[in-house]
């Protein structure tokens, strides 16, 4: 049997130096043999799933900070989706909740994705056992790492804040589009003046941003953000024209500007939970 490698790489110690944790969730590039075998399309047109390559922009802007960087490809499964956002037109062990499907689901962007590029991804509908599997080996794993890492920040500093890592497509005309989207789930996933930092960030390198619109965050932040515990959540959607090559293939002449960025968003979070985190030390 060939062992397939860990799903996700863990970056920092176990006791964290730094109350901010930092997730890539949808960057994965290990597309696993089983999904090879299973998929009808070409394994390319399987990228448009992928943020691709933010996790470099993640790792060359983190210092101290713990970081959980998935490496399974989303289209194995969606680590932003809950457990039970099972596609009953894929999935055997969908179950209805007596509610209408939710938009991402009637798309086919479920918990394990349907479709990409425009076309079906699967040549057969997977089973139940199937995706069971792939929630107890890739997506708890995940999130048991961040609740980890977020807890024992917490406990350290008295804050923890969770900055999840994405990136976009092009919204529209560079002119009037934003290139950045700060989401926080409407304010239900932290603390309000954590995202005004962001947007004072994001002026200062003249890029414009957007806040829950289009994307307010998904499931990292709902199950990982709650301000009332002192852990906050926030999603960051980065244009990925602003940090890949013409090609949107590979990190471009951007990519040094755009970590840069990050790291002055991380270190704008970190002076402004300062207080709180100095006081529990």
């Amino acid at each position: 049997m060939v062992n397939e490698p860990a799903s996700f790489e863990r970056h920092g110690p176990a006791e964290p130096d730094s109350p901010i944790v930092l997730s890539v969730p949808h960057a994965g590039r290990d597309y696993p043999l089983a999904l090879r075998a299973a998929i009808r399309v070409p394994l390319e047109s399987l990228r448009a799933l992928e943020d691709r390559h933010v996790d470099s922009i993640a790792l060359a802007a983190r210092r101290d900070e713990t970081l959980i960087v998935a490496r399974r490809a989303r289209a194995w499964i969606d680590l932003n989706r809950a457990e039970d956002e099972r596609d009953p037109r894929l999935d055997d062990g969908a179950r209805g909740n007596g509610r209408p499907l939710s938009a991402k689901l009637r798309s086919g962007l479920g918990l394990v994705p349907r479709r990409a590029s425009n076309s079906d991804i699967w040549r057969r509908r997977l089973s139940d056992d199937e995706v069971r599997a792939r929630i107890a080996s890739d997506h708890r794993p995940y999130h048991q790492a961040l609740s980890q890492a977020l807890e024992a920040a917490r406990n350290r500093f008295g804050v923890a804040v969770l900055i999840d890592v994405h990136s976009m497509p092009p919204l529209g005309p560079v002119a009037e589009a934003p290139r950045l989207v700060f989401g926080d789930r409407f304010g239900k996933s932290a603390g309000s003046r954590m995202v005004s930092r962001l947007e004072r960030v994001a002026r200062a390198h003249d890029i414009a941003s957007a806040v829950n619109s289009p994307y307010p965050g998904g499931h990292i932040l709902n199950r990982h953000g709650d301000p009332r515990s002192g852990v906050h959540a926030i999603q960051i959607e980065i244009d990925r024209t602003l940090y890949l090559d013409g090609q949107l293939d590979q990190p471009g002449p951007g990519a040094v500007r755009i970590s840069a960025m990050l790291r002055a968003m991380i270190d704008a979070i970190g002076d402004e939970i300062a207080p709180r985190a100095l006081a529990a030390e």
